[in-house]
């Protein structure tokens, strides 16, 4: 099966803008988060895929700086910039991952993909999200082409197209939807928050690989929970922000995500 990782990423984020470009122990916060990805087995092809807004040229300069592919599409439309990046490596299978992702672990993106591969036939299309459990920041999507396709095709609604998956699983009648939940059998999705969209947020993950980085650049999950379980002042950084997501802005719109998934700010 042909995988290709999908890394969508820009400049004009409006609460925290060239976010992907801040530095983290020398380099780009983007390229931390590549690197990342880059130590999945499964993880296949990693196409960063950003906009052919003039802002984003940043992006480009520094995929090809290091040797990473880089596709440009439409600024707004994700679902179509998520599409013809697949479509251009000739993806069977698609990984979704956002850019503000840079802690996440390439354990469980490579448990997500593998039980997505073990259940092709059963599923069009897997995350650890529909529920979440994992720590926020550990986004994995997975889905075939075909769905991909299909809502590429059929997807009206603005949100649909701008955060590129939400035709999918909000449509549970149409696709067959799967969900990895974390094997500790615990939930810290709206309690522990690994994802950057605040200034916060970017103080917290700093501090994470000053950490952890000197001592190995593959950090695991376990890795961070044991450093908070022992330096708890570090989850204070950006507590206030913990739960919060894009789904709050959509709550009537959704018909999956309930309010206690989401927490309003």
């Amino acid at each position: 099966m042909n995988i290709v990782t999908v890394v969508q990423a820009r400049c004009s984020s409006s609460r925290l803008p060239n976010k992907v470009l801040l530095p983290v122990l020398g380099k780009e916060l983007l390229i931390r988060q590549l690197e990342r990805i880059s130590y999945s087995f499964l993880a296949g092809k990693i196409v960063v895929a950003t906009s052919t807004d003039d802002s984003d040229d940043k992006i480009e300069n520094l995929c090809i700086k290091n040797k990473y592919f880089c596709y440009r599409g439409s600024l707004n439309d994700l679902l179509d910039r998520h599409y013809q990046a697949a479509k251009l490596f000739n993806a069977e299978a698609v990984v979704k991952i956002p850019s503000d992702c840079p802690l996440i672990d390439p354990r469980i993106i490579d448990n997500v993909i593998d039980f997505f591969i073990n259940n092709s036939e059963k599923y069009d299309y897997v995350s650890n999200l529909h529920p979440a459990t994992f720590p926020d920041g550990n986004d994995v999507e997975i889905m075939h082409f075909s769905a991909l396709e299909k809502a590429w095709k059929e997807a009206k609604k603005d949100f649909e197209r701008e955060h590129t998956t939400p035709y999918i699983w909000e449509n549970y009648e149409i696709f067959r939807i799967g969900n990895y939940f974390w094997e500790s059998g615990k939930d810290y999705s709206m309690t522990h928050r690994f994802t950057i969209d605040y200034q916060e947020d970017y103080d917290f993950i700093l501090k994470i690989y000053e950490k952890l980085y000197p001592i190995t650049p593959y950090f695991s999950l376990e890795n961070i929970l044991d450093l908070l379980k022992n330096e708890p002042e570090l989850l204070e950084i950006n507590k206030k922000y913990a739960g919060v997501n894009w789904y709050r802005n959509h709550l009537n719109d959704l018909k999956t995500i309930t309010p206690d998934q989401t927490k309003i700010i």
